[in-house]
């Protein structure tokens, strides 16, 4: 008997090393996948966006992000703003701003690796539902008595595009800023003055205008007199993610990610 319990001993303290060993180990292996999981979570993409294109960025921004599990972060502005952030933070991944003079300026600069066309902008004019103050052509927004908001020529793209047609159209920009009551930061702004009210005209893109749809109406400009802007996205030399950025910026320009901006109501090919 005494011999029996000497060998049950032997093999409880037997079997109940071997179970703390095993549980020791599933432990630690739960531990090291969980560890090796959260060592390689993909990186966080910054991407500075035109404000006008956010719509668009944001749809293919989540769908990069159920695919590669990477998450793409949207810092939405004024082209010239973000530009300026970019020069100053010497951070991010991304540069899609609403014209590709800003893409041409940022890579003069050394700050662009590679770059692609995703859509068109084509300027517009957007007017209050009805077109009470009966708005036909640029250079009714002329007329005394016409109130009319721009984008700052110095701090977004859609102002840069307004300074272009009037200078393609020899209009006199003196006389277009003095019926002009607000200079926006964004072009976003600009629709919502003019749905309130708050102006009688402004110059916005295509695909802002179709935003507007129940509250304002867009007066389309001759091609012969308009100034199209080509908005491309392009990678940072300051990336940290270079290769997760180019990643993105092929999704965004291919046939695919085209599709994103169509629904969008943002021009994919250039009018005739």
């Amino acid at each position: 008997n005494t011999a029996m319990r000497s060998i049950a001993r032997v093999w409880t303290g037997t079997l109940l090393a071997f179970a703390v060993a095993v549980c020791a180990a599933g432990c630690g292996d739960d531990r090291s996948a969980q560890n090796a999981q959260e060592g390689h979570k993909p990186a966080e993409l910054l991407l500075y966006c035109g404000a006008g294109i956010r719509p668009p960025a944001a749809e293919l921004a989540a769908q990069f992000e159920r695919r590669t599990g990477r998450h793409v972060s949207i810092d939405p502005a004024g082209s010239e703003i973000l530009l300026s952030r970019i020069r100053i933070s010497r951070r991010g991944d991304l540069y899609m701003p609403g014209e590709s003079h800003y893409v041409d300026q940022a890579q003069k600069e050394g700050l662009i690796s590679q770059r692609a066309v995703t859509c068109y902008f084509i300027p517009t004019i957007l007017v209050a539902k009805g077109n009470p103050k009966f708005v036909r052509s640029l250079d009714d927004l002329l007329k005394p008595g016409i109130k009319v908001a721009i984008g700052n020529p110095e701090a977004c793209a859609v102002g840069l595009q307004t300074r272009r047609i009037w200078d393609k159209n020899k209009l006199s920009w003196d006389d277009l800023m003095k019926n002009v009551v607000f200079q926006s930061l964004t072009v976003n702004e600009l629709g919502t003055l003019v749905k309130t009210g708050t102006v009688d005209v402004a110059i916005v893109w295509d695909a802002v205008a179709a935003m507007y749809e129940e509250s304002a109406q867009a007066v389309s400009i001759p091609h012969e007199r308009n100034v199209i802007s080509t908005v491309e996205i392009a990678v940072l030399t300051v990336s940290k993610n270079s290769e997760a950025a180019a990643e993105f910026l092929r999704f965004a320009a291919s046939p695919e990610g085209r599709e994103v901006f169509r629904k969008h109501k943002y021009s994919v090919e250039l009018p005739e």
